[in-house]
């Protein structure tokens, strides 16, 4: 599926209930970061709103009632969000979630919201599925070598390659992938966690004012759109 078309999300969702209609895990890893300047997709949305939080946020919306029937005591359900530590830079604007205002673009910005917003999104789905036999996590799984900055200027993306490599942050995608399935197979619902051990995200995260709006605001973004 394209995260970057809604209308993608919605056909595969459609198509995995009706051809495999069982869920028990669903890890949101796909993830996009731009350092250099606005892009839209074609529905109209700055694209890491759209590929790292609002796309997720339709799938899973989607795809919950699958999940709530597939698992039980005996097999729970995990949902998990893969972050990053820029969330401790996000902030969450509601007047400016699609960086609409003027002059609201900088590096890491964009990046760092959408990474909030979905440490936010897995700590109040969590709350609303404690019930259901559904655990929820967030998990920054480490500085991995992939192509994610590949939609940002050259240069920033060789600086950005050449930094990791002096200060050693880069991991492999192997360690990568182990930082992410770790706490997956835990039970431990709403946990924030850093390359595999629990940690402390943006105090924002914890407000749960904050996190009822902008699962509101999400949904009626994707009804709008003829999503939901």
């Amino acid at each position: 599926m394209d995260l970057g078309d809604l209308q993608s999300v919605k056909n595969f969702a459609n198509k995995f209930i009706k051809e495999v209609g069982e869920l028990h895990i669903l890890i949101n890893n796909a993830g996009v970061s731009v350092q250099s300047r606005v892009i839209k997709t074609k529905d109209n949305f700055e694209l890491q709103f759209q590929v790292n939080h609002l796309a997720p946020f339709l799938l899973i919306w989607l795809l919950l009632d699958t999940m709530k029937r597939s698992v039980s005591a005996e097999l729970p359900g995990k949902i998990a969000f893969t972050t990053s530590v820029s969330n401790q830079f996000g902030v969450i604007d509601f007047d400016n979630l699609n960086l609409e205002k003027n002059n609201s673009w900088h590096p890491f910005k964009g990046y760092g919201n959408t990474k909030l917003m979905e440490i936010i999104i897995s700590k109040h789905l969590g709350r609303m599925v404690q019930s259901e036999n559904i655990t929820t996590c967030s998990i920054h799984p480490g500085i991995i070598h992939t192509n994610i900055t590949q939609l940002s200027s050259p240069l920033f993306a060789s600086i950005f390659k050449i930094l990791t490599k002096v200060i050693r942050a880069e991991i492999t995608a192997e360690q990568g992938a182990i930082n992410v399935l770790y706490p997956v197979f835990s039970l431990e619902t709403g946990k924030y966690y850093n390359e595999g051990i629990e940690d402390e995200p943006n105090k924002i995260a914890y407000d749960q004012e904050i996190a009822k709006k902008l699962w509101d605001v999400s949904e009626q973004i994707l009804k709008d759109h003829g999503m939901i």
